[in-house]
């Protein structure tokens, strides 16, 4: 296969192909500025490219013929379908359309598994593409092949085996237990998971998302329960709206990523503990550690539950979805947590993932200390690059948190972002790199995309309100020698300097 160290998908040709291009690939290339102009408008002769596609917001192929296949068998003339993993989140699908667009539908099962079908007037297709996307429980491709009788099937021993692994795994690495390790289909599908469990402990209660988030994680949130206030932190000025919001309204928990994705930041969740305390009204702290990793940092100093995509870091091959929720066996909140949990985990991760996964993480430790030198040299040529604006890096974090939370021997994630002085240049830029261009973070492989336009092309100026620029890049460095990556980068800088 080919080797994306030293190959990466960057060239024309590779437009639309998965990266990495196996039929189990999360990203997709998207080579040039143009291309993801393109994909964002619909271009018919850019999505015609399109082999496949980050699972939840596209459908890759398998899945695509496991779900033509169920409607061949089930759906009537008019119809269409979407297959889950399980029956219940096929009823939720259900129960989705009827909220959001008034559609009826009924619920099925297919196959030995007896996966969950949910089939539904066509007009109501990009409603169910929404509640598929959002929550994350999505049939795996390796799951649909073995549905269609085209995957060598993983037997449950070995599926439960490796599930066993991850959990002990990650148990050592954040030092809880293992039977606090909750795994899912995908990160989404762990945040959505929490998400249900803090409505459904405390309903009527919204939540609160600090800083500006990974896009469908305030989606989720407001689409689902009964709503969530937003507080970009932009300045200091949040802090005392949050204390309002904590001394006046009961919620059902407050999110936070470490750090934040794209820009990077921390709010101080130190200062927002204190608040509660001082106004005796405790809330759920909810962290994502997956930026930073779980081997750099220990959220659980400060959060009750983390989740985390183990799709980016902890596979790094970025060939496997996953995701995880670990409760904090110290909060106050663990008894409620976990008797929810192991009672409506409607999902495990699928066996033949769960072996691949494995597989996967056992270098993980190891390949996120490279990952950070090679970040924070990335950081440190372009912080002085006269081209450059502004860089964004949990090692400029100024709230303190990140380092308060970094372990003794942590370093920092993988990711950081960038600006150009003259935005007029960065699609230049941008086609001139050679890094594998997609989606996804984590890789073993140096990966770049234009965030915002990828995430919010249709809310760009709320983007920027909240302070993210439209033009933002985002490169999740890989595993590359340090000096490769320098070298690549300065090379496709010099096109900011072009006449």
């Amino acid at each position: 296969m080919r080797d994306l160290l030293t190959d990466p998908m960057c060239r024309t040709e590779d437009l639309g192909v998965p990266i990495p291009p196996t039929p189990y690939g999360v990203s997709v290339c998207l080579p040039l500025w143009g291309h993801v102009i393109g994909y964002e408008e619909k271009d018919p002769q850019v999505l015609a490219k399109f082999q496949s596609g980050y699972p939840r917001f596209f459908i890759p192929p398998m899945i695509a013929r496991l779900m033509a296949e169920v409607e061949k068998q089930q759906a009537r003339e008019g119809e269409r379908a979407f297959v889950f993993p399980t029956r219940i989140q096929a009823e939720r699908c259900a129960e989705f359309l009827i909220k959001h667009a008034g559609i009826g539908s009924r619920v099925q099962e297919f196959g030995a598994e007896a996966l969950g079908v949910t089939i539904f007037p066509a007009a109501g297709y990009d409603v169910a593409r929404r509640y598929w996307r959002f929550c994350g429980e999505i049939v795996s491709a390796r799951q649909s092949e073995a549905a269609l009788g085209s995957f060598a099937v993983t037997s449950k021993t070995d599926g439960e085996t490796a599930r066993r692994a991850i959990k002990e795994r990650l148990a050592k690495i954040t030092g809880q237990s293992s039977d606090d390790v909750f795994l899912f289909p995908s990160g989404m599908a762990a945040n959505f998971a929490v998400h249900r469990m803090l409505t459904s402990l405390t309903p009527g209660r919204k939540t609160v998302q600090l800083d500006f988030p990974y896009v469908d994680v305030l989606k989720l949130q407001e689409l689902f329960g009964s709503g969530v206030t937003f507080l970009p932190f932009n300045d200091e000025s949040d802090y005392e709206k949050l204390r309002a919001i904590i001394k006046t309204e009961p919620l059902a928990g407050i999110f936070a990523e470490l750090p934040s994705n794209p820009l990077m930041k921390c709010v101080d969740l130190r200062r927002v503990s204190e608040m509660m305390l001082i106004e005796k009204k405790y809330v759920p702290v909810i962290v994502d550690d997956t930026v930073a990793t779980n081997v750099n940092v220990d959220a659980f100093l400060i959060a009750d539950a983390v989740t985390t995509s183990l799709t980016k870091a902890f596979s790094g091959a970025g060939d496997v979805l996953a995701g995880c929720v670990i409760l904090n066996g110290d909060s106050p909140y663990h008894e409620d947590f976990a008797g929810f949990l192991r009672t409506h985990q409607d999902s495990d991760l699928w066996c033949g993932d769960a072996v691949v996964l494995e597989l996967n993480s056992r270098d993980y430790v190891n390949r996120v200390k490279v990952m950070s030198r090679n970040s924070i040299a990335l950081h440190e040529f372009l912080a002085e690059h006269p081209a450059v604006e502004r860089v964004h890096h949990s090692i400029t974090d100024r709230s303190g948190l990140y380092d308060h939370l970094r372990k003794q021997d942590g370093g920092h994630g993988c990711l950081l972002s960038f600006v150009l002085k003259d935005t007029s240049k960065t699609p230049a830029v941008y086609d001139a790199m050679e890094f594998c261009k997609g989606p996804s973070l984590g890789t073993i492989f140096t990966l770049v995309c234009p965030y915002t336009l990828l995430a919010h092309y249709d809310e760009l100026d709320w983007a920027e309100s909240c302070g993210v620029d439209r033009t933002l890049i985002r490169v999740s460095c890989g595993l590359e020698p340090a000096e490769v990556i320098v070298d690549r980068m300065r090379r496709a800088l010099d096109h900011a300097s072009m006449d």
